[in-house]
């Protein structure tokens, strides 16, 4: 039952952040709120007991932390002021709580926490020598239950150091005939 808190608190504290993200005049401070959504994410992963794609969603975070911050070094840091009760803002409150009422509804049709619905933890230990050829189980698991996945997590993880080096490796000026 402390997860669910957890959960929930960890949620509020994301929704917090993502309005502070939206509606902060410095954009720097909208960046590191946009990272708190992102890293309280991460946590809400772990306490799901899913630690593969906390990982991957940590990498991510930090990844596009570096990017932003390293687009805004290079343009101002001050955005332009939005009136606070505008239309948009209005609309977005409207599909927050449509979400949280939804989010809610399906929370009473899960099952208990730790009493899973499939649970495929048994196949895994009965079937996954026979199946796979492998003798360690976990490997088994990673590379062909769920090698997609895996794969997946590689080519998201790929992507976004592509997408720091190029944002970082900056862009050569031409002083007077030189690149520097």
């Amino acid at each position: 039952m402390e997860i669910i808190l957890v959960q929930w608190i960890l949620l509020v504290f994301m929704v917090v952040g993502a309005i502070i993200a939206v509606e902060i005049k410095d954009l720097l401070s909208a960046v590191i709120a946009a990272g708190v959504v992102g890293f309280s994410l991460t946590v809400v992963f772990l306490l799901l007991q899913a630690p593969d794609v906390a990982i991957v969603q940590a990498g991510v975070e930090v990844i596009t932390l570096i990017m932003l911050v390293a687009a805004l070094a290079k343009t101002t840091r001050e955005g332009i002021p939005t009136p606070w009760m505008s239309t948009g803002i209005l609309l977005g409150l409207v599909f927050l709580l449509l979400f949280l009422g939804t989010f809610a509804t399906g929370l009473t049709d899960l099952p208990p926490f730790g009493n899973p619905a499939i649970n495929v933890t048994n196949y895994y230990f009965q079937h996954g020598v026979q199946d796979t050829g492998a003798i360690n189980l976990v490997a088994a698991i990673i590379l062909d239950y769920r090698g997609y996945d895996t794969l997946g997590e590689a080519i998201v993880l790929f992507t976004s150091a592509l997408g720091v080096a190029a944002v970082l490796r900056g862009f050569k000026s031409k002083k007077g005939g030189k690149e520097e």
